[in-house]
């Protein structure tokens, strides 16, 4: 009886691995650039490489980007998997139960990739202020920022700041 939810429940958890490798892929995508305009004997290597079947005439950025789509192409395809399972097939609870652990996966993918854009800014924020040493902290998330209207407490006057959250 063909089956594919209990071997997807076994090997999900390492999924989230990938999580480490979305949050990095922006510097390690600006990296493999920086380093192709900066030194010609790097570009030829990579050149070189791209250039041998087992490429598939695909760039290094092309398979950079594939774990990246791996979690979310799992998920779809599990979902489209169960929707075609008869719901009394041997496989239809560790298909479910492998889709949540998935889903878990590509959640805490998406929230690392988020919590890398949060500090970005976060840092962004700090340089813009002139570094205030107390700004930049792993705790510390940007909720909110924007312009806003201060009403003086005495009079009525209105003055206009910008507020980080």
């Amino acid at each position: 009886t063909p089956r594919i939810g209990d071997i997807l429940q076994k090997l999900a958890p390492f999924l989230k691995m990938y999580g480490e490798y979305v949050k990095n892929f922006d510097n390690a995508m600006e990296l493999v650039k920086t380093w192709t305009e900066r030194s010609p004997q790097f570009k030829f290597i990579i050149q070189d490489i791209q250039k041998e079947k087992v490429c598939g005439n695909l760039t290094l950025q092309h398979h950079m980007l594939e774990p990246v789509q791996r979690i979310p192409r799992y998920e779809m395809l599990l979902k489209d998997y169960l929707r075609k399972l008869p719901q009394d097939s041997l496989d239809w609870k560790d298909a479910e139960k492998s889709l949540e652990i998935i889903s878990t996966a590509a959640s805490h993918s998406n929230s690392a990739i988020r919590k890398m854009e949060n500090l970005k800014k976060l840092l962004e924020i700090y340089e813009m202020l002139g570094e205030e040493e107390d700004i930049v902290n792993p705790s510390n998330e940007l909720i909110k920022e924007g312009q806003i209207l201060k009403l003086a407490a005495r009079n009525t006057s209105a003055q206009e700041r910008y507020l980080f959250l």
